[in-house]
This record gives C-alpha cells, structure tokens and sequence, in this order.
C-alpha cells in the first residue's frame, strides 16, 4: 500500500482513527491538483494497536508524512519477526519504526528507523475530509489494469494528454489527438456499476446507454496511478463527470483507494 502511494504524492497525509487508518492528498482538485483518499482498517494489518487522540471526543492524529520514507523503511522489514511503529518525540516528531529481525545467536536484532513527521493542529482537520463525489454522467469497470497501463504508457509518447470516454454500454474509449496524429483504443463489455438508489447518484440513469461521457486528463497522471499498483484490485472502476472531473476507486480486500483527476 505505502509503495503504491509513495508512487503516487511526495507527501501525504496520515488520519490515525481507533479502527482505521487513512492516507490522504487533498491537492485542490479545483485548481488542477489530484486527490487521493485511501482507507485501511487497523485490524487487518496490526495484531496491537493503541492510540490516544487530542481529546475523547476528537480521538484522531493526523501526521504530515513523506510515504517514500515510510516505504524505504518498510523494506527493511521484509523478513522481519515483528514490526512496531510509534509516534515519538525526540528532536521533532517522529514515526518510528522498531523492525526486529530474526538473528542466528538468541539475540534478536532490532533496527530503528525514525521518520520525521509533522502534527496537523485540530484546526486544520478538515481540510482533510473524505472528497465528496459528484454526480457522476457514467460509471463503468476498468479494463484489466496491466493491458490500460501498457496502452497508456504507449500513448504517452505521442500526447500529454489523453481523452478517457465512456458509456452506460460498457464501452470505453481511451484516445490520443494531436496535430499529426489521432489514436485510440476501444474496450467493450467492461460492464456499468449499478449504484443503489440512496447514494443519490442517479442522474446517470436517464442518459442514452449509447451516448459517451468525456474528460480530457493528463496522462502522466494517469500512469502515475497504473504504474502505481503493486496488487491487482479485486474491483477497479471510474466514474466521469464529464468535462470536470475522473474518479477512480480501486478496492483491493484490506484497501479501498480512491483517486481524482480533474479534466483539462
């Protein structure tokens, strides 16, 4: 999980709750940033986890962090017998990672990593809320995510930018237009989510099935996201908005991340 956000922002937002963990990058998606919203529960990866928040009431941490150090001191721990990490104080604050490795004498080793890490003060919070999705024109299941990676990387040597279009047939259209060149790749029966009617998002419904919904991205960020992935989700889709916006969620067994592109 951390590699793939590691791939994905240069810093991150760890949101510590009693059951779940979350890493998010709340780039202003208005003004051309990425979002990213990714969800764990502690339980599947910690057999302990204690923590103690500001106050009962607000019992949350929310830590500035670089996941690319958080990655690099993970490995380390590839063939460890236990791994704890703790929220310290030593010079500044830190996130130190106590990695115990298996050793040949009855000594065990323990290697320490300390990640420096900054407190987001309770003011601030909530600028790190869950991203609301708007209503969306089209939901539809992604390709395979190897082949939409291999085709993007492809693309990206032609164009900056790419065009993603799709329909309530289970179409989708990944397309490459430049002075000298048009490119573009068909996908059919991918398949179209159906959205309970709570979620409020049935707008799409009343659309022609036939009539394609369209954003145009920038691709690099779009294949920062492909090459990001070191599991293969058990679920993959992406709901445009069209002309505004691309939401991707991949939902893996442990995780749920989502993803925002705005439109160019």
């Amino acid at each position: 999980v951390i590699n793939t956000i590691a791939k994905l922002a240069k810093t991150c937002t760890l949101r510590l709750t009693v059951s779940k963990l979350y890493f998010i990058l709340s780039d202003k998606v208005a003004n051309g940033g990425v979002g990213m919203w990714c969800e764990l529960n502690q339980g599947n990866f910690f057999n302990e986890f204690q923590m103690e928040g500001v106050a009962a009431e607000h019992n949350e941490i929310y830590l500035e962090l670089m996941p690319e150090n958080l990655s690099r001191a993970l490995k380390t721990a590839q063939n460890a017998n236990a791994v704890k990490m703790k929220l310290t104080n030593k010079h500044c604050p830190c996130l130190r990672v106590a990695v115990e490795l298996p050793s040949l004498s009855s000594s065990s080793r323990i290697v320490t990593h300390d990640i420096p890490v900054g407190v987001i003060p309770r003011r601030l919070w909530n600028d790190f809320r869950e991203p609301s999705v708007p209503d969306f024109d089209v939901s539809i299941y992604l390709p395979v995510l190897k082949t939409m990676k291999s085709v993007v990387e492809r693309m990206k040597n032609l164009s900056n930018y790419i065009m993603i279009e799709a329909n309530l047939s289970g179409e989708m259209n990944l397309k490459i237009e430049t002075d000298l060149v048009c490119v573009t790749t068909h996908f059919k029966d991918l398949g179209n989510p159906s959205w309970a009617l709570e979620d409020g998002c049935q707008s799409s419904q009343d659309r022609d099935p036939e009539s394609m919904a369209e954003a145009r991205i920038d691709i690099r960020k779009l294949q920062q996201l492909l090459a990001g992935q070191q599991v293969n989700p058990t679920k993959a889709l992406c709901n445009i908005v069209s002309k505004r916006i691309v939401h991707f969620i991949l939902l893996h067994e442990d995780v749920s991340l989502q993803y925002f592109i705005p439109a160019l």
